[in-house]
């Protein structure tokens, strides 16, 4: 912020010599001339920095720092759904490793077909949550199934959303309110996988949240598991409930963070992914859904920051 203040403070500096330089009746025609052409520079330069300094001086989320629990969920549309779940995982995965990243995957719902009814994975590294918290609501898939004989698009739609990882000093369980249970673990189809009650049911009895994780061979990893997705999940809950008490700010955001909401639309025979929050068209899927989520990412934190200025202006 300092940075940004003196650079301010040198663009006015020489915004305040061409001005001097321009009411000398003294001066050269031509030179006259130069210092009005930078002048009008200087102050389109200024006018920058002042909103760069305005974005500086918004109030910061705090979960902006934080890791997050990515969450996805087939929607209507069955295999396809499925399928589009392990499309997007795969998606925010290379995101993810482009920005230096790590995922973990924390429990999953494998379908025979190849797809997911669920995935959970743990993003971590400097910032996710500032950069991915958008991505929460429904995203719609418009494509031909493989399946498919008569060529026909069908329409499915996926659930994602982002909780930011809540510690122990962000939330501490009560464990007299958790009740666990353990049992064999399944594969795709409902297959038992493993010889020993390696699988965690983790059930909150306040709320009602139940957290199941299979996907390791040691019990204990599972139950570890099943408790930082439950933590997030109890996390989360509070925060919808805080957001729901505050509409006012969350129609200054970029969408309302609604889990109903579509937000994006990808749709294979045009290439096409629109954002529907902030009408983006871009004719970039292949690129978008190999990783590629600057250009989705980039124009949404600026309108997001727009909106707020808009709202303390």
């Amino acid at each position: 912020m300092n940075n940004k203040l003196a650079e301010i403070r040198i663009v006015q500096g020489s915004i305040e010599e061409n001005r001097s330089l321009l009411r000398d009746e003294a001066e050269d025609v031509e030179l006259k001339e130069l210092a009005r052409e930078e002048l009008a520079e200087l102050e389109a330069q200024a006018r920058t920095l002042e909103q760069e300094m305005k974005i500086l001086l918004l109030p910061q989320d705090p979960n902006d720092e934080k890791n997050i629990m990515l969450e996805i969920r087939a929607g209507t549309g069955g295999d396809e759904a499925a399928l589009f779940v392990g499309d997007l995982f795969r998606m925010y995965s290379r995101f993810a490793e482009s920005m230096g990243w790590k995922v973990e995957i924390m429990s999953s719902s494998p379908l025979g077909i190849g797809g997911f009814k669920e995935i959970i994975g743990l993003i971590s590294g400097e910032k996710v949550y500032s950069k991915l918290k958008y991505e929460s609501g429904v995203h719609r898939v418009q494509r031909v199934p493989e399946t498919e004989t008569q060529g026909r698009i069908h329409t499915s739609a996926v659930t994602v959303a982002i909780l930011p990882e809540a510690d122990e000093v962000d939330l501490n369980i009560d464990m007299s309110e958790l009740k666990f249970d353990v049992f064999r673990s399944s594969g795709p189809g409902g297959q038992s996988v493993n010889t020993t009650d390696s699988a965690v049911r983790v059930t909150h009895l306040p709320t009602g949240l139940v957290v199941i994780c299979q996907d390791e061979k040691s019990q204990h990893k599972n139950k570890a598991k099943a408790l930082t997705v439950l933590r997030a999940r109890l996390m989360d809950k509070m925060e919808q409930e805080r957001h729901d008490k505050m509409s006012q700010e969350r129609k200054s955001q970029v969408g309302s963070g609604d889990r109903s909401e579509r937000i994006r639309t990808y749709n294979y025979p045009q290439g096409r992914v629109t954002d529907h929050r902030i009408n983006l068209t871009l004719y970039k899927l292949d690129a978008v859904v190999g990783g590629k989520l600057d250009e989705v990412i980039y124009p949404l934190i600026a309108h997001d920051q727009a909106e707020k200025l808009k709202s303390i202006e």
